[in-house]
């Protein structure tokens, strides 16, 4: 089997307080657009649109077929949210985007992404994959989902969270996983 590296550079604003790291993109076949959490069956742009605008739709393009990246961005780093994965290369075990079937060949440099964002006191994974690659990292006990723990990593105290994972195949609604993403919103002081 081969592997993938990823297929995206990190997303960091500099004055960016809270990073969102998922485990990997899903394959280019499953994109909307050329971004983070890309598939329309992901629903990190409909809890983050319900959380902070009241609208689940907010970030959907005119025709309701991709997620609008300009609109996301512009967004992000007005809110001060920095974005990448916990892993640069992985191996797919199936033909799909699955944490269960994804195999972390190598893990993310989170120190050399922490120094781009030195405000950055809030880390949240976006899922359980990313929460098991992010603890191994940190050297953290791994939290329980919606919670938080603290890490000390490269001389910087952190809140490291766990969230639900925003994919369909977790089939909750969108405002059942929002009151997860509120909670770490808001003690990062950007909700």
């Amino acid at each position: 089997m081969n592997s993938e590296r990823h297929p995206l550079q990190p997303f960091l604003p500099p004055e960016s307080r809270i990073l969102l790291l998922g485990s990997f993109p899903p394959q280019r076949k499953r994109w909307s657009m050329e971004f983070f959490y890309p598939n329309l069956q992901n629903d990190m742009w409909r809890v983050v649109g319900w959380l902070f605008f009241g609208d689940r739709d907010r970030f959907l393009t005119a025709d309701r077929k991709a997620f609008d990246r300009a609109h996301i961005e512009r967004f992000c780093r007005e809110r001060g949210i920095a974005i990448y994965d916990t892993s640069e290369e992985v191996i797919r075990l199936k033909n799909n985007a699955s944490d269960a079937s994804l195999q972390v060949v190598r893990e993310v440099d989170l120190e050399a992404l922490l120094a781009q964002i030195p405000t950055c006191r809030t880390i949240v994974a976006t899922g359980g994959k990313s929460a098991e690659t992010l603890s191994r990292i940190l050297g953290c006990e791994l939290p329980a989902v919606g919670e938080c723990t603290p890490a000390v990593y490269a001389d910087r105290e952190l809140q490291v969270w766990r969230m639900p994972s925003t994919s369909r195949a977790f089939p909750r609604p969108v405002e059942w996983k929002a009151e997860f993403y509120r909670r770490v919103f808001s003690a990062a002081g950007i909700l």
